[in-house]
């Protein structure tokens, strides 16, 4: 059995490299500390240029204020930093503090610093080749500093073997430059792989919010940008604000969720969740919301300091965090009503005419003599929009005029499922099963705040049918059942009784309610309060007290449902975030005729 050697103190270089590890994981690791660097000299335009995903050269040019022939020899020293001034680690106000990015970076790579400070005659070049660091000498270069990392990992090549495909590192790579572009919108950047560029985000100015929105926008995507709700809220000297997209803009998976604390990307679990929880009742569990949210506390309130690559925090106070995001997502969406995503009207505008609806005029070579032309021009011109409607119910004297209403009059009921209503420029086609799903949860929402849910007796109780382990689970719930407005009792043998249901919800399928509530809790924390998981349980109610595809409505009730529609906060999607309706412009009709 071999011994272990005496102690001793390992050299510096093997240190250096030992504390590489935890900064530099990845091309991107070292490209993060890098542009965070610049942001933090003051830089108005920041150059990256990416070779091989990073593993051949890393360059990174600002035009920041840059740094004399002394300071360079400190910046590839371990722990030499501006950052900290009174060496106080609890009041941090840039991104970078501990100064380990560089020398770690060095102590893995080939690293040449090429810098000039402002106001200076000339600039300086430090080279450091694997943990060796070079004498200063003079270079040329403008105000700013340039830093190129070569042949990354080539001190320490098993880490080379971790790494992926050029093409992934890269992607990492843009991921970071994005994450902090989000941030700070009145600086430019460019990324490129050499050939061609992957980013060229131009500076904004003007106002903080349409700045960011317009950098949001290029970043996240124009449709992010046309189908945000604006987030300012604050709580106890904690402000949080950004962008979050109405729940019909939605994602497979959170790769589109960008949380920032103090100027900081972070991907913090307190932040993450309160997220998810802000759309609990407006999205499915499978999809996920689009944000971009921007926390500014208190350097006192919360701790950077937790994570090698600063990508995680610490709250003092994690609840009142949460709190003011959760509150301050639904406060948002309550204020958006009925409004819906516009990529609704774009994707059914896609299928249609993928099913070959699109009608496209197509003028024949030469056609048409003088005149012909001008009259076939005047003949596939758009309609002029008039006051009154095309289509009409029977009698006449039915039709109701179109109004201001945002969700239009109603003019039909297809299939017994949609309602067509006929707005001042174009149509809505309504869903009216998860239309009215939605309102009744709001209504069950409203009525338990206040002072509790009615309920309505059944003339002849529901016997319901479940297995001894979920008949249990109902029976253990029903005090908190009975506050929701549903009033049940064990009936023996896995049997339960019915009595009473909430009044809101009418003709239900008290079958199916049952069942699904019995399969939720047994999914839910027995500790968990259902108050806690109040949106889940009364979307399940909702929706089996909703009305059903199949019922014929009048012209009365319909244009009720659209009234009520305008009138209720988050009526643009049921609660599993699918959307309520669909709206087309007459523009957009008239193309798939060929008319514009």
């Amino acid at each position: 059995m071999n011994r272990l050697s005496r102690l001793r103190r390992l050299p510096e270089i093997t240190v250096n490299r030992i504390a590489a590890g935890e900064v530099v994981e990845r091309p991107a690791s070292a490209l993060k500390e890098l542009v965070e660097n610049a942001i933090d000299a003051g830089a108005g335009k920041i150059d990256i240029v990416l070779i091989d995903g990073g593993r051949e050269l890393i360059s990174v040019t600002d035009d920041g204020h840059g740094m004399g022939r002394d300071d360079l020899l400190l910046a590839v020293e371990r722990h030499a930093t501006s950052k900290l001034p009174d060496e106080d680690l609890l009041h941090i106000q840039w991104l970078g503090f501990r100064g380990e990015a560089l020398p770690s970076i060095g102590a893995v790579a080939r690293l040449a610093i090429t810098s000039r400070a402002q106001d200076a005659g000339e600039a300086w070049r430090i080279d450091v080749d694997g943990g060796e660091v070079g004498a200063p000498v003079p270079a040329a270069q403008a105000t700013g500093s340039w830093v190129e990392v070569r042949d990354l990992f080539f001190a320490t090549p098993a880490r080379l073997k971790f790494l992926k495909t050029p093409r992934t590192e890269f992607q990492h790579a843009v991921d970071v430059v994005r994450r902090l572009a989000m941030v700070r919108p009145d600086i430019a950047f460019t990324l490129s792989d050499g050939e061609r560029r992957s980013l060229d985000l131009s500076a904004s100015t003007g106002d903080l919010f349409d700045a960011r929105l317009a950098r949001l926008g290029a970043v996240m995507g124009r449709e992010f940008a046309d189908n945000a709700l604006a987030i300012n809220a604050e709580r106890e000297g904690i402000r949080l604000t950004g962008y979050a997209g109405l729940p019909t803009l939605n994602r497979a998976n959170n790769r589109m969720q960008y949380l920032f604390v103090n100027g900081r990307p972070v991907r913090d679990r307190v932040l993450a969740g309160a997220l998810r929880a802000g759309y609990m009742d407006v999205l499915a569990h499978d999809r996920h919301a689009m944000a971009a949210l921007f926390l500014e506390v208190p350097a006192a309130e919360v701790d950077v300091n937790v994570h090698p690559m600063k990508a995680e925090v610490r709250f003092r106070d994690a609840a009142i965090v949460r709190g003011l995001l959760v509150s301050a997502l639904r406060h948002a969406l309550a204020g958006a009503g009925h409004r819906s995503a516009t990529t609704v009207s774009t994707a059914a505008l896609g299928r249609v005419r993928e099913g070959g609806f699109s009608l496209p005029y197509h003028q024949p070579a030469g056609y048409g003599g003088p005149g012909l032309r001008e009259a076939a021009a005047v003949f596939q011109a758009p309609f002029a929009a008039t006051a009154e409607p095309s289509a009409r119910f029977e009698p006449e004297d039915n039709v109701v005029p179109v109004g201001d209403y945002p969700l239009g009059v109603a003019r039909g009921q297809l299939h017994e499922t949609y309602i067509v209503s006929q707005t001042a420029n174009g149509i809505v086609i309504v869903d009216q099963h998860a239309a009215h799903e939605r309102l009744v949860m709001e209504r069950m929402q409203a009525q338990l705040a206040a002072n509790g849910v009615a309920r309505q007796m059944l003339l002849l109780p529901e016997v319901v049918e479940l297995d001894e382990a979920g008949a249990e689970r109902i029976v253990a719930r029903a005090g908190e059942l009975a506050e929701l407005g549903l009033v049940v009792e064990a009936f023996g043998g896995g049997t339960i009784v019915v009595r009473e249901i909430p009044a809101l919800l009418g003709e239900s399928n008290i079958q199916g309610l049952i069942q699904d509530l019995a399969d939720e809790l047994a999914e839910m924390d027995q500790a968990l309060a259902l108050r806690e998981r109040l949106d889940d349980v009364c979307a399940s109610m909702a929706c089996h007290g909703s009305v059903r595809a199949g019922r014929r409505f009048s012209v009365e009730e319909m244009n009720a449902l659209l009234r009520e529609m305008e009138r209720t906060p988050r009526s643009g999607q049921c609660s599993h975030g699918r959307p309520t309706y669909v709206e087309l412009q007459l523009g957009d009709i008239e193309s798939l005729f060929g008319r514009r």
